[in-house]
């Protein structure tokens, strides 16, 4: 069948936060925009996600930012995070420091989309994209189906927001350039979720709750309000792996507060715990949130930094398009701000992973209790990394007893991120300095390997 072709100067593939937000950017700054989503209009924004932003989030400022979060942030009181120890039954309280919000996610998608459309963005819904437009190493489009018809898409830039594992980089030749390969489906997480009605406000309506399971994952519990929450769990996809569904089910059946409750929708999805993609660019090209590792490792939070990458890819892409040159260095600015910003954050935190990896849950839970909770919110969400003085360190041994020989090997991987923040920080502002800051990278993971005792994980 002979398909019709249409031309932009920019297309996105995806209408989730990352590619919502490179549109929006791209139209905003003159280009024509097409954003291609596979879903319908009206189920289109409907993802597994877990809802939850922890702390002030900071979105580009290229949509109603104020109608996103009045339309879409069901719940703005998050202070506190609970942990709970799934062998006591105990919990602990971390306190955020700083106020975050429960989302609904379909919601949000709604309004992200419909303002990336008043941007001055095409949307084109029910668009499946099976293949890459490639015919000389630089990506030059994409072939699709839209309402059952065959349709090619020519572009100066493609811009990949399509998610886990995306179809374009299984179909593109990404051999002549840098663009990070080394990707498989054990650097990922397998989710479930289900949003729940509970008859009775919950008490802690202010608070998003994890419980660790064995396959190194946590359950969540996220209320988007008092009596709507966001349950689910998920398991690195490297361990054995977990019956989701029941695992789920089973420990809601033990919470009298889940008593009665209703399930209004339910999703599942893989997300990446892994860092960020090394590079993210070949000619052409742009790869950003899920489809290139954009996610906090270690909780799967990735909206923000979804955001972000989404504005400096169209912002990167516009000026190489008006310069009438899309090649890997003309776009390599977007790598270099990503792993600059939050990419040197993921990357540190992806070393927990790694050190989480080489134990059982028993030693996990053992430590994490002991744990100051500030330190925790540190070096799994805010900053990569934690200080602790001296005092604290003297509390925290005298609860780890039995656990010494591990607790040291924490904190080894704990220096080990605060240098790789340092090699993050040197990332190369051009391709022809990449080889070498990869192999000073890798010489910080062989040190995390060697420490741990941990399988490679890339």
């Amino acid at each position: 069948m002979t398909s019709s072709t249409e031309s932009y100067e920019m297309v996105v593939v995806g209408g989730g936060t990352a590619g919502c937000f490179a549109a929006a950017t791209a139209a905003r700054d003159g280009l024509e925009v097409a954003l291609l989503e596979r879903k319908t209009a009206d189920e289109a924004g409907k993802i597994a996600c877990g809802d939850g932003i922890k702390g002030k989030s900071s979105f580009p400022d290229v949509v109603d930012r104020d109608r996103l979060k009045s339309e879409s942030f069901t719940n703005r009181e998050i202070s506190r995070g609970i942990f709970e120890n799934p062998r006591t039954g105990e919990s602990i309280e971390i306190p955020f420091g700083q106020t975050g919000a429960v989302v609904d996610r379909h919601a949000y998608g709604q309004v992200l989309l419909d303002e990336t459309e008043r941007a001055g963005a095409e949307i084109h819904y029910d668009t499946v994209v099976n293949d890459v437009v490639q015919p000389n190493g630089r990506v030059s489009g994409v072939t699709a189906v839209r309402d059952g018809e065959p349709l090619e898409y020519e572009a100066d830039v493609v811009v990949d927001g399509a998610g886990s594992l995306s179809v374009l980089q299984d179909k593109a030749d990404l051999s002549s350039s840098t663009f990070d390969t080394n990707v498989n489906y054990s650097q990922f997480c397998s989710a479930y979720r289900e949003v729940l009605e509970v008859p009775e406000p919950v008490e802690w309506d202010d608070a998003l709750v994890f419980k660790p399971t064995e396959e190194l994952g946590y359950l969540w519990y996220f209320p988007r309000s008092s009596t709507e929450i966001n349950a689910g769990l998920g398991f690195q996809m490297s361990q054995k792996p977990m019956a989701l569904v029941d695992v789920l089910k089973d420990d809601i059946a033990s919470r009298p507060e889940f008593s009665d409750a209703s399930v209004k929708n339910k999703l599942g999805a893989a997300l990446p715990t892994r860092r960020p993609y090394d590079s993210a660019v070949h000619p052409g090209y742009l790869a950003v949130g899920d489809a290139a590792g954009h996610v906090n490792p270690c909780t799967g939070g990735g909206i923000p930094g979804a955001a972000k990458a989404g504005h400096w890819a169209a912002r990167v892409a516009a000026d190489a398009i008006a310069d009438g040159d899309v090649s890997e260095a003309a776009l390599w600015e977007y790598n270099e701000r990503v792993q600059t910003d939050f990419g040197k954050r993921f990357a540190a935190m992806d070393l927990y992973n790694i050190f989480g990896t080489a134990h059982d849950l028993d030693e996990l839970v053992a430590l994490i209790t002991a744990l100051p909770g500030q330190q925790l919110v540190d070096a799994i969400g805010k900053t990569g990394t934690a200080d602790m003085g001296l005092g604290l360190k003297l509390r925290t041994l005298l609860k780890t007893v039995g656990h010494w020989d591990v607790l040291y090997e924490l904190y080894r991987v704990q220096n080990a991120a605060g240098s790789l923040k340092d090699v993050y920080d040197g990332y190369p502002d051009d391709p022809s300095r990449f080889s070498a800051w990869q192999r000073e990278r890798d010489a910080v993971l062989d040190r995390v390997y060697d420490v741990t005792g941990a399988d490679p994980k890339y």
